[in-house]
């Protein structure tokens, strides 16, 4: 059960949320027929009529996503209880159950607090590190560390914490920590959104006196971002702020509010120096001093919004797989896996001052850590001991990418267990699995999800180690369908898009980042693109409507955009950066043949959400007419040929359906003679990767797409796996035998855009997918390909309507394959076999089968239920 694609959210700040639930069941055909929805202030009340707020009633419907609150008008800081009911297929009653949610500051004068923050003149920044403690240009300032005291005449029966900050903070009550939110309040799009969050503290308060307090650092609001070589990089402000909001309620009905403001005063504190890129300085020696005032910066909140998806948590602790010392006082310790978090460190009977020196690194060269890619980015956290007995240093307000740190300084001997990496990423919750026979291809799965998890920090960003961490447009775009298999995705894209909306120039141009940092430029083909593209794979996937709803103007002002600078509709002007087919190898797809069939794309899809939205759809038909017209006649030779002649240039124009029925699979033998000619080798770039696999399934080939899966030769998937890759890498030639590392101005090790061939994994290795015309896999398009070397294959994910999986094997020529199919979901089951009469269950030919429609050929049509068909193989 979920409220705004969240399980139980707390602080929301929907006004009208919507809600989900999903089925299971055993028995073939089971669905629902209706429901349901109570609700009520007290979970006591669900079970008393007269007390309920809301009631559908019994409602004859089918419907289980994103059903709108149409009860009374929500209040805030208010916990709502609903149970849903459903009726089965038959109409007999199919289960019940029930959640909450609870609404947070709905309104703008729900807040009395106002901005704090240091106040330079009384209290000045004391003894930063030099920049020989930090490796890095410029002045660093100590992170705010703020308080207040207030007293309680009774211990609250409820409390309620809403806190935000200019920067990144860490609140505490009575000096234990508050939640486990990591970097919040995150990154948005800050001159128009600042969100804030909702903690229950009411465990942490007690009656008498009582100690509010938080850390802030820099951040994304005032630290280093981007390629900013300056600090503060005044994309936002220039130093951290803070605002908070106490409401604690008591057994009288009585409550009282601690907002921040006048009475609120900063202390020096052990942490003197935090940035995300270049690390934490802590002397443990210093202790909170004199009390001073803080300065009350601005009377309202601002642009509050409630944080709508799942914050950044630590999820993992990694342990130390080896330490090696390095005979000089250093140690480098790998951890087996390229991951995205910091390190806990274990210092015991240290002397007060001695110093230790963590650095981070992806990789080694010649067993020291190769650090020339990170740029400007230290990634360097410096501890000085306080001489305790035990002492943990565990950096809070920075993230590294790194597998390898090196340790300088420990007192004593490290071992592996003084050291774990704790990984960090937005916590979204995993929805998909897959796994083979290959344990190579179960790497590069694994590969692709470290890269999804690492560099879903607050935004998608494009890496997470070195001076960027950009939220990029087409990284995201190429990646997106991928992650949505991983990953419920649905609430964190939905929240970024509003950064992507908010980014569009007047002119109706997306740009290449969002946040808008470092690039305040038109978005290019592909790039621009995404404010199109991920909107409508939102609705595919979730059914989520609303996202398509706020993103549909903007969608269509991208392409007027393009039609108002190319007349002749073909793409060629007002192109941004035009960086093509991004990396490619050994080829050069023409950027005005990418252009053009990103337009064609972008109006196709805008024409297809207007009929989704009840809107007039048939100028932007018409228009995509047009332009395929154009793209053929200016691009498209009449052997199938496409200009430019690559792959990436045919992928575009097949996955695109860009060209005229006669010659379709013309264009399809010249993609596929380019790859043999190749050695069955890829040349393809961020862009056209993502197509590579599913269109050579697509059109017959699905050989030459399991060729190129298990090529170990450079350029490959499997080539930097052999070379020990545990994540993506940002391009083909990251490190080559040949050549060793590539430029190191651009060679991250993390980078999931090439990891987009995870999609086609689920999709037709696997075979999980939906047919054209569904929409959040109402009906599921089965498709299970063996070929390769896999013996079997099986994926599964949990959709928003309930558990979907498929698989197949191969064994003493009998090919077996399973599916399950959702209460309430159809499927189309594609049977891989050449003997059509073997389909058996269990003995039964499949036609005959209970729950299989109906058996034509190779295809079974299914309802839900689970089912294992064997056939020769």
């Amino acid at each position: 059960m979920q409220t705004e694609q969240r399980t139980e959210p707390l602080g929301l700040g929907d006004r009208r949320p919507r809600l989900s639930w999903a089925l299971d069941s055993e028995r073939r055909g089971a669905a629902q027929s209706g429901y349901r929805i109570i609700a009520a202030e007290r979970e006591e009340d669900l079970d008393e009529p007269a007390r309920l707020l809301w009631d559908t009633g019994r409602r004859e419907s089918t419907d289980t996503i994103l059903i709108p609150w149409l009860g009374p008008a929500l209040r805030s800081a208010t916990r709502y209880h609903w149970r849903v009911e459903v009726w089965d297929e038959s109409g007999a009653p199919g289960g019940s159950a029930q959640s909450w949610f609870e609404t947070g500051l709905l309104h703008t004068d729900d807040w009395t607090a106002a901005w704090i923050g240091r106040d330079a003149q009384a209290l000045p920044p004391v003894d930063p590190p030099t920049d020989d403690d930090l490796d890095t240009p410029g002045p660093a300032e100590a992170p705010l560390n703020l308080r207040t005291a207030f007293h309680l005449s009774a211990r609250p029966v409820r409390a309620r914490l809403y806190a935000t900050a200019r920067g990144v903070y860490e609140a505490a009550l009575n000096g234990t920590r508050i939640g486990d939110h990591e970097l919040a309040p995150g990154w948005t799009e800050y001159h128009q959104r600042i969100q804030y969050q909702t903690y229950d503290v009411t465990a942490h308060l007690r009656d008498g006196d009582n100690v509010l307090s938080a850390v802030v650092a820099d951040g994304w609001w005032s630290g280093y971002v981007g390629f900013d070589a300056r600090r503060p990089a005044r994309h936002y402000g220039d130093a951290p702020q803070f605002l908070a909001q106490l409401v604690a309620e008591f057994a009288d009905g009585s409550r009282q509010v601690i907002a921040t403001g006048d009475g609120w005063t900063e202390s020096d504190g052990p942490i003197r120096s935090a940035d995300l890129m270049m690390g934490q300085f802590v002397d443990a020696r210093r202790h909170p001093g004199e009390q001073r005032p803080v300065v009350v910066l601005d009377s309202g909140p601002g642009p509050l919004v409630a944080e709508p998806d799942a914050p950044i948590r630590v999820t993992a602790d990694l342990p130390a797989v080896e330490v090696r010392a390095k005979g000089d006082g250093r140690y480098i310790v790998d951890f087996g896996q390229n991951l995205v978090g910091r390190i806990r460190l274990i210092i015991r009977h240290a002397r007060p001052g001695q110093r230790i020196v963590v650095r981070h690194a992806e990789v080694l060269a010649d067993g020291e850590l190769y650090t020339e890619n990170l740029r400007r980015a230290a990634a360097t956290d410096t501890y000085v001991t306080a001489g305790a007995e035990t002492e943990v240093f565990e950096p809070r307000f920075t993230f590294h990418g790194f597998r390898y740190a090196e340790i300088s300084g420990y007192p004593g001997k490290l071992t592996g267990a003084d050291v774990s990496a704790r990984v960090l990423h937005s916590d979204l919750p995993w929805t998909g699995r897959f796994e083979c026979s290959d344990p190579v291809v179960n790497q590069l799965h694994a590969n692709i999800g470290w890269g999804q998890r690492g560099n879903f920090v607050a935004v998608p960003t494009d890496c997470p180690q070195r001076d960027e961490r950009l939220g990029w447009l087409a990284d995201a775009q190429v990646f997106a369908p991928t992650a949505t298999r991983n990953a419920d995705v649905s609430a964190f894209f939905a929240r970024w898009l509003r950064d992507v909306v908010d980014g569009q120039n007047t002119d109706g141009a997306f740009r290449d980042v969002a946040p808008i940092i470092a690039f305040d430029r038109e978005g290019a083909p592909a790039w621009g693109d995404a404010g199109v593209i991920i909107p409508w794979l939102l609705w595919r996937t979730y059914g989520d409507r609303r996202v398509l709803e706020r993103c549909f103007d903007a969608m269509v002002r991208w392409v007027e955009h393009i039609r108002r600078h190319n007349p002749d509709l073909l793409w060629q002007h007002r192109t941004g950066n035009s960086y093509g087919d991004w990396l490619q190898v050994d080829a050069e797809t023409p950027r005005d043949v990418l252009a053009t069939a990103y337009f064609a794309r972008s109006t196709e899809i805008v024409a297809a959400a207007a009929d989704v939205l009840g809107k007039p759809a048939a100028e932007y038909r018409a228009l995509h007419a047009a332009i395929k017209d154009a793209f053929r006649n200016a691009y498209v030779g009449d052997d199938g040929s496409v200009k430019g002649g690559t792959q990436t240039a045919y992928l575009l124009a097949l996955g695109f359906g860009l060209l005229p029925g006669d010659l379709v699979d013309k264009a399809a033998a010249h993609l596929a003679a380019d790859i043999e000619a190749r050695g069955d080798r890829l040349t393809t770039g961020f862009v056209g990767v993502s197509l590579l696999c599913p269109v050579l399934s697509e059109h017959g080939r699905t050989d030459l797409a399991y060729a190129l899966l298990h090529q170990d030769e450079y350029p490959s998937w499997a080539y930097s796996i052999r070379h020990g890759a545990t994540t993506i890498w940002e391009r083909w030639d990251g490190w080559t035998e040949q050549h060793g590392f590539q430029s190191a101005a651009m060679n991250s090790f993390n980078h999931y855009s090439l990891g987009s061939v995870g999609d086609w994994l689920y999709g037709r290795v696997a075979g999980i997918d939906q047919t054209p015309d569904s929409v959040a896999h109402r009906e599921l398009l089965l498709r299970p390909t063996p070929g390769g070397r896999l013996t079997w294959a099986h994926a599964e994910q949990e959709t928003v309507r309930g558990r979907v999986a498929c698989g197949w094997s191969i064994h003493d020529d009998r090919l077996t394959v399973t599916a399950t199919v959702p209460p309430g979901c159809t499927a189309v089951l594609h049977i891989p076999t050449t003997d059509v009469g073997s389909v058996r269950e269990n003995d039964v030919p499949a036609a005959e089968v209970p729950g299989v429609l109906d058996a034509d050929g190779h295809t079974l049509r299914l309802t839900s239920g689970r089912y294992t068909f064997t056939a020769s193989a």
